[in-house]
């Protein structure tokens, strides 16, 4: 699969995955369930999980938490496989 095929599956994916203010305890579970039955994810950062710290941050800690492979970070979105 191209750049542009991922790109492309990318923009046309929804967001199945909301980080709230439960915070990614809440959806590490969640994260690789999906992961398990799609081959990319789509989380959105609420303002309440990102308090203190950037969606950068909690992007690269949820992939660690879910042993997934973050693929992109835009805005305060992020997508996983």
């Amino acid at each position: 699969m191209t750049d542009k095929d991922v790109r492309r599956q990318i923009h046309d994916l929804d967001v199945t995955v909301w980080v709230g203010k439960s915070g990614l305890d809440a959806v590490v579970d969640e994260l690789s369930d999906q992961l398990g039955d799609r081959k990319l994810v789509k989380v959105k950062f609420l303002r309440a999980a990102r308090g203190g710290t950037t969606s950068e941050e909690l992007a690269e800690e949820l992939a660690g938490r879910a042993n997934a492979e973050l693929v992109q970070t835009r805005g305060n979105t992020a997508v996983y496989r």
